[in-house]
């Protein structure tokens, strides 16, 4: 199947994509904010540059967009018709790049949160009620939320 964008618009849209300071990135921020957090943001030191990082709690959190980082089971995380080769090989990267990253994390003494884009699109007080006694009492090293998504 073809593209239905010639290729100099499908790049300019491709490089208008944003991988910080995201909407969901940015919800989660105001929310931690709201609630007495403070964190750090884009820490390059730290394997996969986490999206925020909370060091009195030793806890980083990966705001992650479906379709980039393969959501299991999300029906935004679906293969583009055209060049399934190429999308196939960057997700591949892309998983393997987040689990080494997220296994390089817990090594180093640090808990991981991984948010997925599809639970952020809701809005309500009680979508992220659940996070910051995640953040401060959760014993698990990796937390994803939402788990696999099971299709319709």
């Amino acid at each position: 199947m073809a593209d239905i964008v010639d290729k100099q618009t499908r790049s300019r849209m491709m490089s208008e994509i944003r991988g910080k300071n995201t909407q969901p990135e940015m919800k989660v921020r105001r929310y931690l904010h709201a609630c007495g957090f403070r964190y750090r943001l884009h820490v390059r030191t730290l394997p996969g540059t986490p999206d925020i990082c909370l060091p009195k709690y030793q806890t980083v959190i990966f705001v992650q967009g479906c379709f980039w980082h393969r959501h299991k089971g999300c029906r935004l995380s679906y293969m583009p018709a055209s060049n399934k080769i190429a999308w196939q090989t960057k997700f591949q990267q892309n998983v393997m790049r987040d689990r080494k990253n997220t296994k390089a994390l817990i090594q180093n003494g640090w808990r991981v949160i991984v948010l997925w884009e599809c639970g952020l699109r809701k809005s309500g007080e009680s979508l992220l009620k659940w996070l910051p006694p995640e953040i401060q009492f959760g014993n698990e090293q990796l937390v994803e939320w939402p788990r696999e998504v099971k299709r319709k």
